[in-house]
Order: C-alpha cells, then structure tokens, then sequence
C-alpha cells in the first residue's frame, strides 16, 4: 500500500505573525557578549572589594577567666597601614552564648602586627571571648591624642 504524497500547503496569512527570511543580526551577538564581559567584570569587583582581604582584622591568641566576670583576652591585630590608628570590638559570651560583655580596645599606630591584651567585663559568667571586629574608624572619644 502505498502512501498518500504529503503536500505542502502555504499558512494562511496573518494568522501566524510574519515569516521571518532573515538570519538574526551578528551585531546584536557582539554587543551581548561584550555586555555579558562588562557585567562579570562588574560583579568580580564589587565582589572583591565587599568580600576581599579586610585592611586591619585581629585573631585571638588567648583569654582566660577573671575574679567578677571578668575575662581577660589576648588579639593579635594586623593591618595594611601602620601609620593609622585603628580599634576592634571585643566581647565575651555565656554558657547559652548570648553575648554578655563588650569592649572597644584602641590600636594605636605602630607596626603592622600589634598585640592587645585587655579586660572585658561581663554581666554573667563569661566562658569565652572572641573579636567582633576591627575598623580605621575610631571613635573621637577613644583616641589616644
């Protein structure tokens, strides 16, 4: 048995939307490459300079309880620029770690790697003590002039 030829019929007009005879321009395949660059470029910098090296940050080295809630914490601060003063929240935490204890200990200029030992007194029993943060950005009351 043989099968019937299929013909091929022409769509009706306007029912479909136009018929497109020509290829897509390559002038818009460049201009969104070149987009698609400019954009990553974009993001790997802000990315970078939000989530790259900090210029002064600090490790704990050492805390150790007090007598009244008291703990005594030991940092290590390193920064980029040893001309600028700087200061670092320090804290301590109970047993729930909720944060019973804070303090801002002032850097002053120096080297680019700086001891801090400091007392930080607590509400409750402190059993630990970490660094918040560290900042250029030192309060006028803190200063050391």
């Amino acid at each position: 048995m043989r099968r019937p030829e299929l013909s091929t019929r022409a769509l009706p007009e306007g029912r479909y939307g136009r018929v497109r005879d020509r290829a897509p321009r390559r002038w818009r395949k460049w201009v969104f490459t070149a987009a698609g660059l400019v954009l990553g470029v974009v993001v790997t910098w802000v990315a970078y300079v939000n989530i790259g090296p900090a210029p002064i940050s600090a490790d704990r080295l050492s805390y150790a309880n007090r007598p009244g809630n008291v703990m005594e914490l030991t940092i290590n601060v390193v920064r980029d620029d040893e001309s600028r003063p700087g200061v670092c929240i320090v804290r301590t935490r109970d047993k729930s770690g909720a944060e019973s204890g804070r303090k801002e200990v002032f850097v002053p200029p120096g080297n680019n790697q700086s001891l801090q030992t400091t007392l930080i007194h607590s509400t409750d029993l402190p059993v630990m003590a970490d660094i918040f943060g560290c900042s250029y950005t030192v309060p006028p009351y803190l200063s050391r002039n």
